[in-house]
């Protein structure tokens, strides 16, 4: 079985997310306005793991009132080339790029596609060049629960997924496709964090200086 990958998926992008996750337009729009309350006039966010911009679409109206840049990051060449959002899309891989002093970074289910090594890197890094008074927001997978309770949130994602449309072979054999792919994040990758959303083993968290200050060089 081959592995799952968003290359020559782009055309397909958009519905198959929203029938994998239903919630997803809530989250989208919920890392927006979260977002917002730290988007400052001329201020600078990256949209980082954009596929194609619908991070970048919720926030349009703040960016144009605010006069605020965004750069969206990609790794996956067609993702970038099907980006339909505001600000610049730009092909680099998130765990390399040269980030700018910001005042937003918004990492929409991007982490759990990145090794652990990598991302303990880049989440390094962004908390480095993070402004005084902006934040960094995760939404991502995380590791299940444990005991009892794992078995139940893991059967209410599926569940969520077969009532949205999808059949269960497609929800099996896209699991299958993930293995050694898509590697759910630990919280203790990105604390300490305040957890804003969860729905069975998704969540969202902010990150500001004020919780989580830069260690001193």
């Amino acid at each position: 079985m081959t592995d799952w990958t968003f290359r020559g998926f782009e055309g397909a992008f958009d519905a198959h997310v929203r029938e994998q996750l239903p919630w997803y337009e809530l989250a989208s729009d919920a890392a927006a306005l979260i977002a917002r309350h730290y988007i400052p006039k001329g201020g600078l966010v990256y949209d980082i793991g954009c596929s194609t911009g619908n991070v970048g679409r919720a926030l349009a109206g703040v960016l144009e009132e605010r006069q605020a840049q965004l750069i969206a990051l990609d790794e996956c060449p067609d993702m970038v080339r099907a980006y339909q959002a505001p600000g610049t899309a730009i092909c680099a891989d998130a765990a390399t790029f040269d980030y700018q002093p910001f005042d937003v970074a918004i990492l929409f289910l991007t982490l759990m596609f990145l090794p652990v090594s990598q991302r303990l890197k880049l989440l390094a890094h962004l908390r480095a060049s993070l402004k005084p008074g902006g934040c960094i927001v995760v939404f991502d997978k995380s590791v299940t629960a444990p005991g009892y309770e794992g078995t139940v949130l893991a059967r209410l994602t599926w569940h969520n997924k077969l009532q949205s449309g999808a059949t269960p072979h497609d929800v099996a054999e896209k699991e299958m496709k993930l293995i050694g792919v898509q590697r759910p994040i630990d919280r203790r990758e990105i604390d300490p964090a305040i957890e804003v959303f969860r729905f069975a083993d998704f969540g969202g968290w902010i990150i500001t200086p004020e919780i989580n200050p830069c260690p001193s060089a």
